[in-house]
């Protein structure tokens, strides 16, 4: 498979990725281009933006979930059929899952340096995989010399990371421009972009990062609209593309949902019934591969939402509760009490529920004092104390997931406590960053903290689709 394509790289946060990568994939939407748009590592909210720029699934590319081996086949799942792909990278460019990645800044709790994991879940890694270009956007606001120094040290550092071209960002002035332009001349990098000190586009963020685009779609088409208008006016798009087409083929095969899962296609065979799939403003969290492995193992996926509907779909026989706020939308989750009575009837009858994260708070019987399902014999509440970090996992219950002794690889990010924070049947044994077990399994329910991937683990979600079969 050959698809035009770039990655998206900074020296750190705050440099301007998101700007960049998301102005980038919606003007070349607006040209008419099929735009896929990809996102380094565990992050939920950035690829809803990207959803919104370029009208496709946005998807993530993690080494550390998936394995480096899955990186392009996944890449070129997403991006089959596609004029172009850009990939927005994490943090900066050879940062990776040492530093616990899974948010855009450091040093907000339960991250720290981890050692013995080189550029696993770096972007640069990603790059490498892809044999894709990297565009460099470089925060100017404060140099001008020293910032070929920078790009050289950037570009020269791993020779299996091609740096095509440099976007700089927040430049101040005519003058600084020409400054800038003048020393990166010397470097050898070319100059793709150069984006003007100005407001921030005005993108809110809230405990766990940017407010998903669920929650205010109007203001978010608003947004990414003004990123594209930023890159356009400061961006060679002619150029940029020039570069994407400069892309090797992309190694490996295309992954392939029903291969993965052992299932079926195009909707051949028996259905074995609906799986109900919590959606909406409050449950945002979730990776596009879960939802098609779970129809390629022949379910029925039909969402719902927590906060309107009052009633699980009809013929409901399995449930995933995945991501998101339940905390944001507390007192409207809880006021829907007709479908906490059903999802807590759906439980009670042994139907399988797999609920990750804030599907696992409305599984509990309250949340910062508001009722919950009460499905689950604990009580859930804010905390100051981000919980961030990739985690190995081992399942310790035989459950509708997994047998005892399962190993996956997993995500926790959530500033919320629960207690007590494993059953008596708990779902998983954690190895870092310190050895404990979490998470409920009872009856069909799976419920935990840790975020999976389902393209890293096809049978989980194939044992769960038979599962409801029964």
């Amino acid at each position: 498979m050959n698809v035009p394509r770039l990655v998206i790289a900074a020296p750190s946060s705050g440099s301007g990725k998101t700007t960049v990568a998301t102005g980038l994939m919606a003007a070349f939407a607006g040209r008419g281009l099929a735009v896929s748009a990809h996102k380094v590592g565990p992050d939920y909210i950035d690829p809803g933006y990207h959803t919104l720029a370029t009208g496709r699934p946005g998807r993530n590319l993690d080494a550390y979930m998936c394995g480096p081996e899955l990186v392009a086949p996944l890449f070129a799942h997403g991006a089959l059929g596609c004029d172009l792909a850009v990939v927005e990278g994490v943090m900066g460019l050879y940062d990776g899952a040492g530093i616990q990645a899974g948010h855009e800044a450091l040093g907000q709790g339960g991250g720290g340096r981890r050692a013995g994991q080189g550029e696993l879940a770096s972007t640069a890694q990603v790059a490498k995989l892809l044999r894709a270009p990297v565009v460099l956007v470089v925060d100017a606001s404060s140099q001008s010399r020293s910032v070929a120094a920078l790009v050289h040290g950037f570009a020269s550092w791993d020779p299996q990371v091609r740096i095509g071209g440099v976007i700089l960002n927040k430049v101040g002035s005519q003058r600084h421009e020409v400054l800038l332009r003048e020393a990166l001349d010397e470097s050898g990098v070319p100059v793709l972009g150069v984006l003007r000190r100005a407001e921030r586009v005005a993108v809110p963020s809230r405990h766990l990062g940017l407010v998903p685009v669920a929650e205010r779609r109007g203001d978010a088409v608003d947004a990414v609209a003004a990123m594209a208008d930023r890159v356009r006016a400061g961006c060679d798009l002619d150029a940029v593309m020039a570069l994407a087409r400069s892309a090797p083929a992309v190694p490996g095969e295309v992954w392939d949902a029903a291969e993965a899962v052992g299932g079926v296609r195009d909707g051949a065979g028996p259905r074995p019934g609906r799986v109900a799939v919590a959606a909406g403003a409050a449950f945002t969290f979730s990776y596009a591969e879960h939802t098609e492995l779970l129809a390629a193992a022949g379910a029925e996926v039909v969402p719902f939402d927590p906060l309107r509907d009052e009633a699980l779909p009809e013929g409901t026989r399995g449930l995933v509760v995945g991501g998101g706020f339940p905390e944001v939308y507390a007192p409207e989750l809880s006021a829907n009490e007709p479908l906490r009575k059903a999802v807590a009837e759906l439980a009670a009858s042994g139907a399988p529920v797999s609920a990750e994260c804030a599907g696992l708070l409305y599984l509990a019987r309250s949340l910062d004092g508001l009722p919950m399902c009460g499905v689950l014999d604990a009580e859930a509440r804010m905390s100051e104390r981000l919980t961030l970090g990739y985690r190995e996992a081992v399942a310790v219950s035989d459950s509708v997931l997994a047998v005892p002794g399962t190993r996956v690889r997993g995500h926790e990010f959530h500033r919320t406590v629960l207690e007590p924070g494993a059953g008596a049947a708990p779902a998983w044994g954690l190895h870092q960053p310190e050895r404990r077990v979490e998470g409920f399994v009872q009856r069909g329910v799976h419920a935990s903290y840790l975020h999976t991937h389902g393209a890293s683990a096809p049978g989980m979600i194939r044992r769960f689709v038979e599962r409801c079969k029964g």
